[in-house]
């Protein structure tokens, strides 16, 4: 967390996985689908192809003294650097898994450069969120199997999405506002 120079507090949301998981589908779901809530604008660099080359940002108002900075890292093995740079000073964490039995393997990297960039921080000092997304994928993934090879920490809150569709990605985002706000704003322990 930290302040402004007009008293708002910033708390950093990161949401991270592999390579073409969804993470910048499931912000821009956010940014057009989520009402009620102040939003500043959607900044995404792309390649060509659609993938994200550096970050997605994209600011929300939770409060007029409290805004959520979220952040999309790129997920391809050659960001590994600058994945590292976004994740400084993150408040809360997104893993974004894509369902696919065919990205298991990207799946459990991802998650495992996670654990090297944080350690222990994972889970307690930085709360995370799961989102198990492409739920629609033709070899998705049993929830529990996906969950256990990521292996992220127990007492996780999961969420079965489609980005693509708005599925599930609403809910998902509270849940990982309110536990960041919970542990960052309030010192609740969970």
């Amino acid at each position: 967390m930290r302040k402004d120079a007009s008293g708002k507090m910033h708390f950093k949301l990161v949401f991270v996985g592999p390579s073409l998981s969804g993470k910048t589908t499931l912000l821009k779901r956010l940014h057009t689908d989520v009402t009620g809530i102040k939003k500043g604008g959607l900044n995404s660099i792309e390649d060509p192809s659609g993938r994200t080359i550096y970050f997605d940002f994209s600011p929300f108002m939770a409060t007029s003294s409290v805004i959520l900075d979220i952040y999309t890292v790129a997920g391809q093995r050659r960001h590994r650097h600058q994945r590292s740079l976004v994740l400084k000073g993150v408040d809360g964490l997104l893993f974004v898994a894509d369902s696919s039995r065919a990205m298991l393997a990207d799946n459990v990297e991802s998650a495992e450069e996670l654990k090297r960039e944080l350690g222990d921080k994972i889970g307690g000092e930085i709360p995370i969120v799961i989102s198990l997304n492409k739920r629609d994928a033709p070899d998705a993934m049993p929830k529990r199997e996906l969950v256990d090879a990521i292996d992220l920490g127990t007492n996780i809150p999961v969420y079965e999405t489609i980005a693509i569709e708005g599925i599930g990605v609403k809910r998902c985002f509270q849940s990982l506002a309110r536990e960041v706000l919970l542990k960052k704003l309030y010192a609740v322990e969970q």
